[in-house]
């Protein structure tokens, strides 16, 4: 992996980019809602990840995500200056991916893949509305799942080359079940850089905050899954080489 900030920087901008060019422009055309273009939606952020990862792991280590850069960082795996470089980068990704997206589909009448919490959704004949502490949880459970995965993977070196596709998977499931419940973005930049292009920043607090809960509890615990397995966790900046 590169010892210089400058092309980590941008490898993330990229990723991020891609992510949410793809990801969110999926959401906006074929819509999140449960069925076929859920599926699609999840397979469109899955696959792009998974495919980054393997172009950029070895540069930054293709986080793609601010929560997953702060859960890095809580397991000792980065330095606090890279995170929030990283964080910056990742951000910026993300908006510029929507101002791109705002252009490609003639304005921001399709949302642009901003997520939304349900409200009404039918499931089995019973309505079913998220309120604002039930998203809460639902975003910091994905985001856990994702950085559980990264740090287990990637960073701790147990699955070798398998990382970014047990990574990008890990987007694929956990999409198929929050999507349709509060767009599944457990990912600060997905879902800033629509809401900011928008102008809807009315969960812009939440959809920043719980994933970072979540990504600092999947650290604690791979930290103290360490201490009781007696391994000693990687110091690696990077979920993917």
């Amino acid at each position: 992996m590169s010892n210089s900030l400058a092309p980590k920087l941008l490898a993330e901008f990229i990723g991020t980019f891609a992510l949410v060019f793809i990801g969110a422009g999926a959401a906006s055309i074929v819509g999140g809602a449960a069925g076929g273009g859920i599926t699609a939606v999840a397979f469109a952020h899955g696959l792009t990840l998974m495919i980054f990862i393997c172009a950029y792991g070895s540069v930054s280590g293709g986080h793609m995500n601010p929560a997953v850069t702060v859960g890095v960082l809580a397991a000792g795996a980065i330095t606090a200056a890279e995170a929030v470089g990283y964080i910056v980068s990742q951000i910026a990704g993300g908006v510029a991916a929507a101002l791109l997206l705002r252009i490609v589909l003639g304005g921001v009448a399709t949302g642009l893949g901003t997520p939304e919490f349900a409200h009404g959704l039918v499931l089995g004949g019973t309505p079913v509305t998220i309120t604002p502490a039930i998203g809460f949880m639902v975003e910091a459970v994905l985001a856990f799942f994702l950085v559980t995965v990264v740090l287990s993977t990637a960073v701790a070196g147990r699955a070798a080359h398998l990382a970014p596709v047990a990574i990008g998977l890990t987007l694929v499931f956990n999409i198929l079940m929050g999507g349709a419940l509060t767009g599944a973005a457990f990912n600060p930049a997905r879902a800033l850089g629509p809401m900011i292009v928008t102008g809807n920043l009315g969960d812009a607090w939440l959809y920043g905050l719980a994933p970072i809960v979540g990504a600092i509890i999947a650290a604690v615990v791979h930290l103290g899954l360490s201490v009781l397995t007696h391994e000693q966790p990687a110091a690696a900046a990077a979920p993917a080489e």
